[in-house]
């Protein structure tokens, strides 16, 4: 039988906890995408009503291979949450996960509110602050990572932890389209990529995300984090890994994995 998106959304909360809980099939269709959104705001004001303040927004499906993967033509987003920042150069307890993996992309913070169902990628690069290299600790709820579009969108696009870098970089004269990106594990490299791979361009996926929050009657606001979306694959994450990357012409940022996981 059928159940509500509020079971649905109770599920995903309690896997937290419990461990990860199978595909949600039996109330969320594989591609509804208003359905998975609408379990994923439901979770967003239990935890903001619990005292959990929203740090900005990540972008997740950037790569073309990715959306293929799970017949979809579009990334999604979740929320960022301020205790969910890992200092750059610090740790995370292995425990706070049930199946992490980790990805570094370009993280842009504003200067100012973006509400415009028209934005492009020039009005994103003049509201930006600047731009920061950063690490996504990515988690999913849903058991082997077996998800579907739906899936991860409910579960608040996998999102867990992130990581920004301590070098702010104003963005007048910033490569964010041809620069590389080495993320090692343990000193060996794990991931390459560039700022292309993030849905072509990191601006292009910003301003994506901008026009598609202001379609949903939400804004962009001053100060807020956008993780742009992973400029290489994601790598899996195993207790004790020391993890660093390293983008060009904006930094490094790095963390450690400590303990045993849950």
């Amino acid at each position: 039988m059928d159940v509500g998106f509020g079971e649905i959304a109770a599920r995903l909360r309690a896997a937290y906890k419990s461990g990860p809980v199978a595909p949600l099939r039996d109330g969320l269709a594989a591609d509804d995408l208003d359905g998975a959104y609408a379990v994923q705001q439901i979770n967003t004001k239990i935890w903001l009503g619990e005292g959990r303040r929203i740090a900005g927004r990540k972008i997740g499906l950037t790569a073309r291979a990715v959306q293929a993967q799970l017949g979809v033509d579009q990334p999604d987003f979740g929320i960022l949450f301020a205790d969910r920042e890992v200092e750059n150069g610090g740790t995370l307890a292995a425990s706070a996960l049930l199946q992490g993996k980790v990805e570094a992309e370009i993280a842009l913070v504003l200067a100012r509110d973006i509400d415009n169902p028209v934005a492009t990628p020039d009005d994103v690069l003049r509201a930006c602050a600047y731009a920061v290299p950063a690490l996504e600790i990515v988690d999913s709820r849903i058991e082997n990572w077996r998800i579907s579009f739906a899936d991860t969108v409910a579960d608040n696009a996998s999102s867990a932890y992130y990581v920004l870098g301590d070098r702010k970089n104003a963005m007048a004269g910033l490569d964010l389209y041809s620069c590389g990106m080495v993320m090692e594990t343990d000193g060996q490299v794990a991931s390459v990529g560039a700022g292309a791979a993030c849905l072509g361009h990191p601006l292009i996926a910003a301003a994506w995300l901008a026009r598609t929050l202001a379609a949903r009657g939400e804004t962009l606001r001053e100060g807020d984090v956008i993780l742009t979306g992973a400029l290489g694959p994601m790598v899996t994450l195993t207790s004790g890994a020391q993890v660093r990357a390293v983008i060009g012409g904006l930094g490094e940022v790095r963390f450690t994995l400590t303990g045993a996981a849950a």
